[in-house]
């Protein structure tokens, strides 16, 4: 089924209607879909590269859109509806890393390759503060679709390579990075506020 929809997602991309079918997938993943809008963005951009910050744009704006609806999902429907999307063992692991990290969680599952209706559902579903919630997922996917931006602007076509070789490792360098930075900066601050 998902090899169907993507397909489905790549001819859009070649037609008059990619735009509007990047808004539904950026929207639509961030709270129940499975194909994430790289399906999309990434041809778009390398098919147009001057326009790659227009695509990076739109991404990230209806994905924040899509993930405070995700957000309401997991607030208002609870455990029996969050089961509905998310299996209680991916949902048990994203608890921990909110019980860790707290919104700083939604930034990194903003940024990384994981499916972020996980993180957005869950989000809701903690009752996390909602204006923190946004600017983290606004922060984590406006970094990440920027970033792929970015890299097919000044490459262009050459960008494939580089994205499909290295781009899941730098999200992974990034993201240890992200926690390790986090990790300090709480020991810094626990430091301050005991002295």
């Amino acid at each position: 089924m998902l090899t169907g929809i993507k397909n489905f997602a790549l001819a859009i991309t070649y037609s008059a209607w990619a735009v509007p079918g990047l808004t539904l997938i950026a929207f639509a993943e961030s709270s129940f879909f499975p194909l994430p809008p790289d399906t999309i963005m990434i041809p778009l951009a390398l098919l147009s590269p001057s326009k790659a910050f227009f695509y990076a744009a739109v991404a990230t704006t209806f994905s924040v859109l899509g993930g405070l609806f995700g957000y309401f999902i997991g607030n208002k429907g609870g455990k029996p509806v969050v089961r509905k999307f998310i299996s209680d063992a991916k949902m048990e692991r994203v608890r921990e890393l909110y019980q860790k990290y707290d919104v700083w969680a939604v930034l990194i599952g903003a940024f990384t390759p994981l499916p972020y209706k996980v993180f957005t559902i869950a989000a809701g579903l903690m009752d996390l503060d909602v204006k923190r919630f946004m600017l983290a997922s606004l922060i984590g996917r406006g970094g990440r679709f920027f970033a792929v931006a970015t890299v097919i602007y000044f490459f262009g076509p050459s960008a494939k390579k580089l994205l499909s070789q290295y781009f899941d490792i730098t999200v992974v360098v990034f993201t240890v990075l992200l926690i390790g930075g986090i990790f300090l900066a709480n020991k810094f601050l626990s430091k301050k506020t005991t002295a």
